[in-house]
């Protein structure tokens, strides 16, 4: 089933948000004007929820909690907990960009919801919903810091203290504090660290490196690793790389202002010659997981680097375009071109054989457990590299799924070039020029779902189901708490570049949501976002815009004309647990919704939109955040249950929209915002 809205062209968008910027302040993003790429009105209905477990993953203590680096978590997943859009009311909205030239690249938030993001060879914390990107701190190595280098934002995180942890592109990995205690953002990020890791670990193999600094990660006892490399790797061209990590005691030494001898503190495992990483670590309790172009490692730190395993893996080397292709350009890896995604148990990966297979390794021997060949029925003229990391969901229940997306076409074949610096994260070096210029038609297709099921005797793969009319390089999403996955495709028909949301269970297109048939909309083989508020999806393009696909889910039933903003308003996930601790009865029915009404008027009706309910109306109960952060009850005469047209209604069936409508009061109880004629609404119900 297919839901469809009135769609905007996001040329229109400008004018909108020209003529709305009075709005601004507390009124909501603009709604644009209807254009020629319009297409069929709004629909009611929405996408059923299909919720999943919340992934299976072991908190990293050294990391932010948020989804905070582009894979959002330490295991490399691809997945989020947070809620994504459902298609009830969905809109796109926009943020142009008029500082970057592109919309932002790469996006991690941090534990207070403030989302960090390049700027200009920097790094920077940003307004991503403002009508225009707007900076609110940053640090910028040309200004801050003498220039002559730029972050490298692909492989930045965030860390437990909010500070963002980043390596350069002159071999040094910073670490920037960019919060008060309060969670307000300083203006200009101070450098706390700063280590030349090339110099120290040349200093420690005893020889010089001929790769690069390419990525970084804590482990789970705060040590930070580090890996050499690039996107291709050449054995033949005998480069000098390296695995290693700083110790923990020696980072906060220097967060704490003390002299370090990084000669004791810096360790290193000197790769064979033509041996390097192509991708980011993992890291889980076991260690630091890292692919390189020839093998996969657990290494350890015990006062050294203790490899505790390394497994070869089969390549064919880089891949590019043949004669006859219906591609030009081709892939990034000389290895697996997949980051290394963990579970408790297994690492999984692709390698770059022919055909592709995906590998499953244990955690703790290293042996291959099981593999299968994917995305092996491709029409002629189509190679596979999987070069984005796979999404992977374990349901700790013996069931790991994995997607894995074809990217081949949209690497630039001149990376195989003897003088080509793979490093270079522009994307005149990465990206193939008619890929850029005339779309998804120049990458081959396939997306397919493979389960590793742990049996009586070990593991075995099957694939559940295979997309080959799909090409997508948007690094899709899974959200566990809605059960669908996220990405931006091109529809090669009409050109149209546009959201799609597929059932994680069937495969299935489930909605789609056009943006326009320019060109310049491919989203440049970038990865998409999740909001905090769990009504957010970032969607950077190459024309300045970054977009957000968003439900309008609260509205105001007696102030039609009125918009809530949707970036003032939130849907998250409560745990039982939560619900409990926090003062509330029973168990949780609802997901917790929050808004903020601004100009209100002495008594105003909020409504939610849920399509998540089932029962009885009468034995659920509505709860209301107070000032002190504890559930109070809402008396029933300022509450109700609505059917879209306001009727009241008894019994509710899951998967229908109805509407929480609640009457609150200016200053009143409910209010938890202190501003007069401002109301922010904080509820969840219990059964």
């Amino acid at each position: 089933m297919k839901k469809r809205k009135k769609i905007y062209s996001v040329f229109s968008f400008l004018l909108a948000g020209t003529l709305c910027l009075s709005m601004a302040a507390c009124g909501g993003t603009p709604t644009p004007a209807e254009d020629e790429t319009t297409s069929s009105a709004p629909l009611s209905g929405a996408l059923p929820v299909k919720a999943l477990q919340p992934k299976h993953v072991d908190e990293n203590p050294y990391m932010a909690k948020s989804d905070a680096n582009i894979h959002h978590d330490g295991y490399n997943t691809d997945s989020t907990d947070e809620i994504l859009p459902l298609g009830i009311y969905p809109e796109i909205n926009v943020s142009f960009e008029t500082t970057n030239p592109n919309a932002s690249p790469a996006i991690y938030f941090d534990n207070y919801g403030h989302a960090v993001v390049p700027l200009l060879g920097g790094i920077a914390i940003r307004d991503l919903n403002a009508t225009e990107t707007k900076t609110l701190g940053y640090f910028s190595p040309m200004q801050h810091d003498g220039g002559g280098y730029v972050i490298q934002s692909s492989y930045t995180f965030l860390d437990s203290k909010n500070r963002v942890v980043c390596p350069t592109s002159n071999n040094h990995v910073l670490i920037l504090r960019t919060t008060e205690e309060d969670g307000s953002v300083i203006p200009e990020f101070e450098k706390v660290l700063d280590i030349d890791i090339k110099a120290a670990a040349e200093t420690a193999l005893g020889k010089e490196l001929t790769q690069n600094l390419l990525s970084v990660v804590f482990d789970y006892d705060g040590n930070l690793w580090f890996a050499t490399g690039g996107f291709r790797i050449y054995p033949e061209r005998q480069q000098q790389g390296v695995l290693g990590y700083i110790a923990h005691t020696a980072i906060e030494s220097i967060l704490n202002g003390e002299q370090t001898d990084l000669s004791k503190a810096v360790f290193v495992y000197g790769l064979p010659l033509g041996e390097g990483a192509e991708n980011g670590i993992a890291a889980s309790k076991d260690g630091a997981v890292i692919l390189t172009n020839q093998n996969c490692y657990l290494l350890r730190a015990e006062e050294g680097v203790n490899v505790v395993w390394c497994t070869p893996y089969e390549s064919v080397g880089a891949k590019v375009s043949h004669d006859g292709d219906k591609t030009t350009g081709g892939g990034l890896a000389w290895g697996g071109g997949c980051s290394p995604t963990l579970t408790p148990n297994l690492v999984l990966f692709t390698d770059n054989a022919d055909p592709v297979k995906l590998l499953a390794l244990d955690m703790k021997t290293g042996e291959f457990v099981a593999s299968m060949p994917v995305l092996d029925d491709l029409p002629d003229g189509y190679q596979v590299a999987v070069e984005n990391s796979a999404i992977v969901y374990d349901d700790g229940e013996g069931t790991v799924s994995t997607i894995v997306c074809n990217w081949f076409g949209a690497g630039n074949a001149g990376l195989a070039d003897p003088d080509n610096d793979s490093s270079i994260q522009s994307y005149a070096n990465i990206y193939d020029q008619n890929w850029l210029m005339k779309g998804n038609v120049m990458i081959a297709p396939g997306v397919e779902r493979v389960d590793t099921l742990k049996t009586a005797d070990g593991y075995e793969m099957k694939s559940v189901w295979s997309r080959n009319d799909l090409r997508d390089t948007a690094i899709m999403k899974l959200s566990t708490a809605t059960g669908y996955i996220y990405g931006y495709v091109q529809d090669l028909d009409t050109g149209m570049w546009q959201y799609i949301i597929l059932d994680f269970a069937t495969g299935e297109t489930v909605f789609t949501m056009d943006v326009s048939n320019k060109y310049g909309y491919n989203n440049m083989a970038i990865g998409m976002y999740t909001g905090s508020n769990g009504n957010t999806l970032y969607c950077p393009t190459g024309y300045l815009e970054l977009l957000r696909l968003q439900d309008r889910f609260v509205y105001l039933p007696e102030l039609p004309y009125r918009e809530v903003d949707l970036d003032q308003a939130a849907r998250n996930v409560l745990s039982q647990d939560q619900f409990e601790q926090d003062g509330g009865e029973g168990t949780v029915a609802s997901w917790h919704n929050t808004a903020t009404i601004c100009n209100v008027h002495p008594n105003t009706m909020v409504a939610f939109r849920m399509n998540n309910l089932s029962g009885n109306v009468s034995d659920l109960t509505l709860y209301a955040y107070g000032a002190d952060g504890k559930l109070e009850k809402i008396a029933p005469e300022l509450w109700s249950l609505t059917d879209e047209t306001g009727a009241n209604v008894t019994e509710l069936t899951d998967g229908v929209l109805y509407e929480l409508r609640v009457t609150v009061s200016d200053g009143g109880n409910l209010d938890l915002s202190e501003t007069e004629k401002e109301i922010k609404l904080s509820v969840v119900l219990g059964k």
